[in-house]
């Protein structure tokens, strides 16, 4: 059965820590499409029991950041694959800083020291609305191998080339601008 806090507690951060990888979710205000991203990497601070810090790197749209936004909502998801199952859900909104903003540059100095401030594309702060725990028994046990390094690579090719910022602002335009809804 699901339970409800109003943030999160000290085994909640814990399990968080453990995790190799989670989810976003948004959606637009209208009709559009719904956005969901699995994030790896170390990319992730618990700031409090109320808010979290993730560093957001270029991909293949910015959803995310567009969404947010737009209205501010956002669900971050972690899966147990061990032994002991559960799934946790955390509700909130977000606030998106941008790269070459003051507080971007604050955020990852203060979180991310280790983090090349040009080679990410935002920092986003989410404020804890909800936690839902739930038990996460039809989840496969799997075992976690390794980060891939691919997007690492790409963006250190593309930061070392001058390329990042450019590509970043090519591929921010909204999802459902691109390509329309058939309704």
């Amino acid at each position: 059965m699901g339970k409800f806090f109003t943030e999160l507690n000290e085994d909640l951060i814990k399990f968080i820590q453990k995790q190799h990888m989670f989810f976003t979710a948004t959606a637009p205000s209208d009709d559009g499409r719904i956005n969901l991203s699995p994030k790896g990497y170390d990319c992730l601070i618990i700031e409090n029991n109320q808010s979290i810090i993730y560093l957001d790197y270029a991909g293949s749209g910015n959803e995310t950041a567009n969404h947010l936004k737009d209205n501010k909502k956002i669900t971050l998801m972690w899966n147990s694959f061990d032994q002991k199952p559960l799934i946790l859900r955390v509700y909130g909104y977000g606030e998106v800083f941008e790269k070459h903003t003051e507080t971007y540059a604050n955020l990852l100095q203060d979180n991310f020291p280790n983090i090349d401030p040009k080679s990410a594309r935002q920092v986003f702060r989410i404020k804890i609305e909800a936690v839902q725990t739930s038990c996460g028994f039809g989840v496969p046990i799997m075992n976690y191998v390794e980060d891939r390094n691919i997007l690492k690579k790409w963006t250190e090719n593309k930061t070392s080339q001058g390329l990042l910022d450019e590509y970043i602002d090519k591929h921010g335009a909204k999802l459902d601008e691109k390509f329309p809804l058939n309704k």
